[in-house]
């Protein structure tokens, strides 16, 4: 049986990443083995730091003054929230994300 040479470098590209990830694995932590406890040497997000042009984003389609109901972006950290990402199309879309 003959193999192709890109597909024998693919499969050598393949392993070589195999046995460099089980290698280099043991050096970091793993996070979620425990879902209670966070492992020692994990990292850290510290604090977040949110420019003008990611507000002006967040708040599209509503006008100010800013109901208060919005002062949690101010503490909005990198996770997902659904409040910033565009949503449903036509009669849905309240805050003009589609226009």
């Amino acid at each position: 049986m003959k193999i192709e040479p890109q597909i024998k470098h693919f499969i050598s590209l393949f392993m070589a990443s195999i046995i460099f990830s089980t290698s280099s694995a043991a050096d970091y932590p793993v996070a979620g083995v425990a879902p209670s406890q966070r492992p020692a040497g994990a990292p850290v997000m510290e604090w977040v730091q949110h420019n003008q042009a990611w507000y002006k984003y967040a708040l599209t389609g509503v006008d100010a003054p800013y109901p208060k109901s919005l002062y949690f972006l101010d503490n909005q950290g990198d996770w997902y929230t659904p409040f910033n990402r565009t949503g449903m199309t036509g009669p849905y879309d309240i805050r003009g994300w589609h226009r």
